[in-house]
């Protein structure tokens, strides 16, 4: 034990006054701390803080050439590749993972800046010679113009963000508007409704009282007066073959009261109906 915490510890309260009148710096373990530990450890990474975020090495790039104040199109190699490669030893530190991106952006600089200590390359079908830093000046570019795009864009209005969309709920008090119909949708409904009518038709089967001894009565009158008459102008086929039957029934009573005769002259013949011969 140390000798402040020895003297603390025979004085029995320590850096604790006896009436508490001022505002605890925290709590430990539910009790109020007035002073900080003189004993206390504090890592030196955990009072780390990283003022610049960049998304990549184009970006940290961008960021060095800016705040230097440097021309893009005539970037001084030596000094952006030495701070370049400080930030670079600063992360491999303590992000391996993060720093292999910008590891191979470092590799790209040492690169241009031994190139450009080499003798200048003329292009061909060209009189100027050729500049190592032309693809990445191009890259630069692009990636700041992509860059304020985005800026811009995050500087609208956003939903949800900067605005919220109003919703009033209205009754509405008006004769409701209902939709248009189609030719096509009634032909749709009415075919429809004929499938359905279908399922449920009914057969209505009605009984037709019809009397024989009227039929027959009706055969005598039609032969009064008359010698012969052919047998199938006795029927008449347009009132149903009900009327048919009965006729049909009114020529036998006939024949069988001997009222009429039914003669043939041969066979295959036609057939002819007269009265009976009734002599005096």
């Amino acid at each position: 034990m140390t000798p402040s915490r020895e003297a603390d510890a025979a004085g029995g309260v320590g850096s604790m006054p006896d009436v508490v009148d001022q505002v605890a710096l925290a709590r430990l373990y539910g009790e109020p701390l007035f002073a900080l530990p003189t004993d206390l450890y504090i890592p030196p990474d955990a009072l780390e803080v990283f003022l610049e975020a960049f998304e990549g090495p184009l970006d940290l790039l961008l960021y060095l050439i800016r705040k230097q104040n440097f021309n893009i199109l005539d970037i001084p190699m030596v000094g952006v590749t030495k701070q370049y490669l400080a930030y670079v030893d600063e992360i491999r530190s303590r992000n391996l993972e993060l720093a292999a991106e910008y590891l191979l952006m470092a590799a790209m600089l040492i690169e241009i800046k031994s190139r450009m200590l080499l003798p200048p390359k003329k292009q061909e079908g060209s009189e100027e010679p050729e500049d190592p830093r032309a693809e990445l000046v191009r890259r630069l570019l692009e990636y700041e113009q992509m860059k304020m795009a985005a800026a811009r864009l995050g500087q609208l209005p956003q939903y949800g963000r900067d605005f919220l969309k109003a919703q009033v709920y209205i009754e509405q008090s008006l004769q409701p508007r209902f939709p248009d119909v189609h030719v096509v949708e009634l032909q749709d409904a009415w075919r429809d409704i004929l499938k359905r009518a279908k399922l449920v038709q009914h057969h209505k089967i009605t009984r037709e009282e019809l009397s024989v001894r009227e039929y027959m009565s009706m055969v005598l009158k039609t032969l009064q007066g008359r010698r012969f008459v052919e047998f199938e102008e006795l029927f008449e086929p347009e009132n149903g073959s009900t009327v048919l039957v009965v006729t049909f029934i009114a020529l036998l009573e006939l024949a069988k009261e001997t009222l009429i005769e039914i003669t043939q002259a041969e066979a295959f013949a036609p057939i002819y109906v007269r009265l009976a011969y009734v002599p005096a």
